[in-house]
């Protein structure tokens, strides 16, 4: 057995320090959503539960879509593969700064709370990674999210229609949010968003297409876009950036 070579308190109150502000920033997102999930049908109960094991914004907001519109659990299983892809390579990323004494039953622990903004901040940490710390770090996020789709589904109950309403508002300013700073600091990414803004207007207005489960159009205008991308922006090799700089 390793030993260990830090204080666990002092590691996960670190930790617990550094997840403050991501817990208030998904307890702010997750509020939106149990209103969205309400608008769905589903419980405040099982929308909680469902924050409590899924800390995927993107794909949760999704997966309540596709639940709202009747999705097929195929469509389901899909949509969340291509959502929260990058989380596998997010984790490999990751482990490579975890502490020795982690072990591999305790990397899996970590990989499930394992969100982009507690990669973030983890890869930013200046020390290497132990469990108590990510422990730490991952706790008030969890709780953020999930208290906040609870109430979230509460206050629809409280609220007026018109105001509920206007509340779902506040999911696509959350993607707006996303999308824009990274868009305005790429071009790339710019173009990838107009493109499948331009495949989702196409799948709603022709007739033929707009025949098509709103799971699949997402999947579909998903993958063409990031296709797209991938091909006419290819990430450049750092030999051949050397190069261009010589």
């Amino acid at each position: 057995m390793k030993e260990k070579k830090y204080d666990t308190k002092k590691e996960f109150r670190s930790g617990l320090k550094d997840g403050i502000p991501i817990a208030l920033g998904y307890f702010a997102v997750s509020f939106s959503l149990g209103i969205s999930m309400v608008a769905a049908g589903i419980s405040s109960v099982d929308g909680a539960v469902m924050s409590l094991t899924n800390l995927t914004s993107a794909g949760e907001f999704a997966g309540v879509r596709i639940i709202a519109v009747g999705g097929t659990l195929a469509e389901m299983a899909l949509t969340q593969l291509i959502i929260n892809l990058r989380y596998s390579l997010m984790s490999l990323i990751l482990s490579q700064k975890l502490d020795e004494s982690v072990t591999f039953w305790k990397k899996l622990l970590i990989a499930f709370g394992n969100t982009d903004e507690i990669f973030a901040v983890a890869m930013n940490h200046q020390k290497s990674l132990t469990l108590p710390y990510m422990l730490g770090l991952q706790s008030l996020p969890i709780v953020g999210w999930t208290l906040g789709t609870f109430l979230g589904a509460i206050a629809t109950g409280l609220m007026p229609t018109s105001v509920s309403i206007a509340m779902n508002v506040m999911l696509y300013g959350m993607f707006i949010a996303i999308v824009v700073p990274a868009a305005k600091k790429s071009r790339p990414v710019l173009i990838v968003a107009c493109l499948a803004i331009l495949f989702s207007c196409l799948f709603y207005y022709i007739p033929f297409l707009h025949q098509i489960s709103e799971g699949i159009t997402i999947i579909i205008c998903t993958v063409l876009a990031a296709v797209i991308g991938a091909i006419v922006f290819p990430i450049k090799d750092k030999k051949e950036n050397n190069k261009e700089d010589i």
